[in-house]
C-alpha cells in the first residue's frame, strides 16, 4: 500500500508540472493600452524599444527603414509579426522584415513569410518571422540566438520609382512561446547581449559613456541553469525507485519456509 500511495503522489506531481507546459501560448497585449509606441527608429542605434506581447506602430514613407528592439530570454521562441498599410494608389511592391541579435547578426527565420510581394490592388502586406529558440549558451563560432536585445528592421526592397516616398503605416508585434526544458543546455552567458543604444556625456567629466538598453523580460534575465528538465529528471528518479521497490516486493517471496529445519 505504501508503494501504491507513493506512486499516486508521484503521478500527481507529474500532472501538476505538466499543466503549465500545456498553457504555453503567446501573451496577448491589453486592449486600449495608451503606452503603445507610435514611432520607429531609423537605425540600430535609434531603434524604438518595445516589449513582447505589445504592438507598436509607426508612420513613414516607402523607402524608409523602420527599426524596433525587444528583449528575448533563453528558452523563448520569438515570433515577429509586421503589417504595412499601403496607399490607395501604388504599383507592385516587395516588403521584408529582418531580425538581428544583440551583436547585429542577422538571424534566420525558421518559418513564416519574411518577404512578400503585393500587387496594385493590395491594401496591406503581412509579414511573419519565427526565430529559432533562444539558447542560454553557444559556441563562439556559432550563429545561435542568445539572450539579449533583438532588432527588427522593416523596409521595402523592391518598388517602382513612382511609389518612392508615398506614406505608409507600419505595425509590429512580438510574441514568444516558452519552449522550456526541451531547449535547455549546459551553460549560460555571463551577461545578456544588451549593447549600448546611444552615447552621452557624463556630468562629472568629459568622458562619454554608453547608455544601455533599459528594457528586459518582466521576470528578469534567467540564470541559465534552471529549467523544468530538473523536474522531469526528479520524477523519473522517483518512478524508477518505486519500480525497483515494487519489483523487489513481487520477487522476494514469503520469506524462510516454516518447514525448513533450523540452521538451513
Amino acid at each position: 500500500m505504501r508503494a501504491i500511495r507513493a506512486l499516486g503522489a508521484a503521478l500527481l506531481m507529474l500532472g501538476l508540472s505538466a499543466a503549465p507546459a500545456a498553457a504555453d501560448t503567446p501573451t496577448a497585449s491589453p486592449s486600449g493600452d495608451s503606452s503603445v509606441p507610435a514611432q520607429a527608429g531609423t537605425s540600430f542605434r535609434t531603434a524604438t524599444q518595445i516589449e513582447q506581447g505589445r504592438r507598436a506602430t509607426a508612420n513613414g514613407s516607402t523607402g524608409d527603414y523602420f527599426y524596433w528592439s525587444f528583449p528575448a530570454d533563453a528558452g523563448q521562441r520569438p515570433t515577429v509579426h509586421a503589417t504595412v498599410k499601403l496607399p490607395e494608389q501604388h504599383t507592385t511592391q516587395t516588403w521584408q522584415v529582418d531580425v538581428y541579435d544583440g551583436l547585429r547578426r542577422r538571424q534566420a527565420c525558421q518559418w513564416g513569410a519574411q518577404t512578400r510581394t503585393v500587387g496594385t490592388g493590395a491594401a496591406s502586406v503581412d509579414l511573419t518571422c519565427v526565430l529559432r529558440t533562444v539558447r542560454a549558451w553557444s559556441e563562439p563560432w556559432a550563429n545561435d540566438p542568445l539572450p539579449g536585445t533583438y532588432y527588427i528592421r522593416l523596409t521595402v526592397v523592391s518598388l517602382g520609382d513612382a511609389d518612392l516616398g508615398l506614406p505608409v503605416d507600419a505595425e509590429v508585434r512580438v510574441d514568444s512561446k516558452d519552449i522550456g526544458g526541451a531547449a535547455a543546455v549546459d551553460g549560460s552567458l555571463a551577461e545578456p547581449l544588451v549593447p549600448g543604444i546611444a552615447v552621452t556625456s557624463k556630468k562629472d567629466d568629459d568622458d562619454r559613456g554608453a547608455v544601455l538598453s533599459d528594457i528586459e523580460p518582466d521576470d528578469g534575465w534567467s540564470s541559465g541553469w534552471w529549467s523544468d528538465r530538473w523536474v522531469w529528471t526528479g520524477i523519473g528518479a522517483i518512478l524508477a525507485a518505486l519500480a525497483g521497490i515494487g519489483g523487489y516486493a513481487l520477487t522476494r517471496g514469503s520469506g524462510r519456509p516454516s518447514q525448513a529445519p533450523p540452521g538451513v
